[in-house]
């Protein structure tokens, strides 16, 4: 399974486009032989320096270790048909949702299954179902928030053990309005952050759904995820506008929490280093940056900060 190339060769990465904060580690990770992605919809790194990777094949939630690129196990068929959003919390628990089933799963590092909130296969609204979801973020006190986002456009808030608190958002463009609330995230600060991909903005809100602010710019353009980096930087996936031709754009933007641009990284197309339609990222507590690519990119990247 292991490729034969060496350790220092398999870490060198490309020099970044000029201005450009990361860099893209080539080779990462290594593949099973025969074996290929399909749509990598979510990414998510743990305390361990492992990164579970989620895509729409066999085998779709995948773990790999974070330095080699290795594979350390995989599980997921025949129970995740339509594989979306992927979060890791403080416990190193592993949270996906799937659009085809309409439901959220929670699975422990290793594997087993814990939690599962919504009705397999029944889309609906009210506390006990989804239409489609996309994400998940986890608080540090355990409660969680789920974007349910191609059907309901609201986000659904849990307590730890899954009960019911809170929900907020119908269609629209105002404040606390989404139009396919795609990402979500939550930080230490009690703040929540949603990527809300349709109205090209990320939404802020307090922890009970209170409106605090939208980012809203050229230099956010379409964001398809957002996720809080252990740094406190907020990291955004412009995954462009859905042009059937392109060019179109793919980057990652890097912000403060006042929305305030830091940075960024990433072109469009299909070489390493680029996206073709980036659908989520994620920030080990070491910094590398995880990025997916759904649809015709099918595949997940590492990047490494630029020094």
């Amino acid at each position: 399974m292991r490729a034969s190339v060496s350790m220092s060769v398999f870490l060198i990465a490309a020099a970044a486009v000029a201005g450009d904060t990361h860099k893209v580690v080539h080779g990462w990770p290594r593949m099973p032989d025969g074996f290929a992605f399909q749509e990598v919809s979510g990414v998510g790194a743990d305390s361990h320096g492992h990164v579970f990777v989620f895509h729409r094949g066999a085998r779709p939630l995948m773990c790999f270790e974070g330095a080699s690129g290795n594979v350390v196990t995989s599980w997921g068929d025949g129970l995740l048909p339509r594989a979306h959003g992927l979060a890791v919390d403080g416990k190193d628990n592993v949270w996906v949702t799937d659009i085809a089933n309409h439901q959220v799963y929670k699975f422990n590092h290793g594997g087993e299954l814990l939690m599962v909130l919504g009705k397999k296969g029944v889309p609906g609204l009210g506390p006990e179902h989804f239409n489609m979801p996309t994400d998940i973020a986890i608080a540090p006190n355990g409660d969680f928030y789920v974007s349910d986002g191609y059907g309901n456009n609201r986000v659904v808030k849990y307590n730890a053990q899954g009960q019911f608190i809170t929900e907020w958002g119908t269609k629209g463009s105002a404040p606390g309005e989404f139009d396919l609330p795609h990402g979500i995230a939550a930080d230490g600060d009690g703040r929540v952050y949603v990527a809300d991909r349709a109205n090209g903005r990320v939404q802020v809100f307090e922890a009970n759904g209170k409106f605090i602010a939208q980012w809203k710019s050229d230099e956010i353009g379409r964001p398809w995820d957002v996720q809080v980096g252990p740094d406190g930087k907020v990291y955004v996936v412009d995954g462009g506008d859905l042009k059937p031709q392109p060019p179109d754009r793919g980057r990652v933007v890097i912000l403060d929490k006042t929305g305030r641009k830091l940075g960024q990284f990433g072109r469009f197309g299909s070489y390493d280093g680029q996206f073709y339609w980036a659908h989520a990222v994620d920030v080990a507590r070491t910094g590398e940056v995880y990025v997916s690519d759904v649809f015709k990119g099918m595949r997940v990247q590492k990047f490494v900060p630029v020094q």
